[in-house]
């Protein structure tokens, strides 16, 4: 038998990332069980890294060019974060006696499967286990609850915010969403974070919610993550808010364009989440927000919440 050792894997992406990597992880802490498992990742994860249960320690990587290896050669490593070859580069630079990748030529002497094109982000890593013969449970995405409580619960949460301007959906239709539920007695709040306060009470005030309906930039990570939880409703775009209510089992609208759900979306057999798509495909970094994303319009995001809601749905 093998002496047990390191295994470090590299995911040093954003929170959406991490979440579908879930089962990738797990299935390596399935197969490695003696080994310490390492995960290379954003510091700000940590909180939500350590409730997976299946990483031994958090190595702070920021991003590639960032991985710093402290110490003996790990006996395997993993890359989860792209096809390369930075991503590659980052991880021979820790000397592994094995290295797992997806085949780059600028790296012909590592074996591995070809990157795969319109594959479910989930799907992509588990195939890339695979190829080793790891077995991989792509359902294994949820998460247990969260060890903090939720500033609020059962609240419907609204998150207008994404990573770039192209998966956002329009700031006035969010508020029309948010009124209307509102309205009709939802307890409605509206998540962001500290650099996405202004768009957050943009939406609140012309929503005619009170600033206390704000908590963007007033939760971290595992508060946010207790909120989505603890919610009867998740509304929000193309974002890692939408995974977390993949994970934590609570009914969610979700908002796709430029990138199709099936590729990031939740798992199709999920009856309590709707992605909405015009079925159309763009740049997912474009400066200003895409125009399927556009075709989606508030009355339909309305149709969604209430077909949800309707259901009485909260798969913990």
């Amino acid at each position: 038998m093998a002496l047990s050792g390191s295994i470090l894997v590299l995911r040093a992406l954003g929170l959406g990332d991490l979440l579908t990597a879930v089962p990738a992880l797990r299935a390596l802490r399935a197969a490695y069980p003696d080994d310490r498992l390492v995960l290379a990742a954003p510091e700000p994860l940590r909180g939500l890294v350590a409730s997976i249960e299946a990483v031994d320690e958090l190595l702070p990587t920021p991003g590639l060019g960032a991985l710093r290896w402290p110490g003996a050669a790990p006996r395997l490593a993993v890359n989860l974060h792209g096809r390369g070859p930075e991503s590659i580069r980052d991880l021979l630079s820790a000397d592994p006696e094995s290295l797992l990748t997806h085949r780059h030529p600028a790296y012909p002497g590592s074996a591995g499967p070809d990157w795969p094109t319109r594959l479910h982000e989930v799907d992509r890593w588990c195939r890339l286990l695979e190829y080793r013969g790891i077995a991989t449970d792509r359902d294994a995405l949820w998460l247990p609850a969260p060890p903090v409580p939720a500033p609020v619960s059962r609240a419907v949460v609204v998150h207008p915010g994404a990573a770039y301007p192209a998966r956002r959906w329009p700031p006035e239709r969010f508020a029309r969403v948010a009124r209307t539920l509102s309205a009709g007695g939802r307890p409605v709040v509206i998540t962001g974070s500290r650099a996405e306060v202004p768009l957050a009470n943009t939406v609140a005030a012309q929503a005619g919610l009170p600033p206390s309906a704000v908590y963007a930039g007033r939760t971290d990570l595992l508060e946010l993550a207790a909120l989505v939880a603890e919610a009867q409703l998740v509304i929000c775009g193309d974002t890692g808010v939408g995974h977390l209510a993949t994970a934590y089992g609570t009914p969610s609208v979700l908002l796709f364009g430029p990138t199709p759900p099936h590729t990031w979306g939740p798992p199709v057999t999920a009856r309590h989440h709707i992605a909405l798509w015009a079925g159309r495909t763009g740049d997912p970094h474009a400066d200003r927000p895409d125009s399927g994303l556009l075709m989606v319009r508030p009355e339909r995001v309305l149709t969604a919440a209430a077909e949800v809601l309707g259901k009485g749905a909260h798969h913990g």
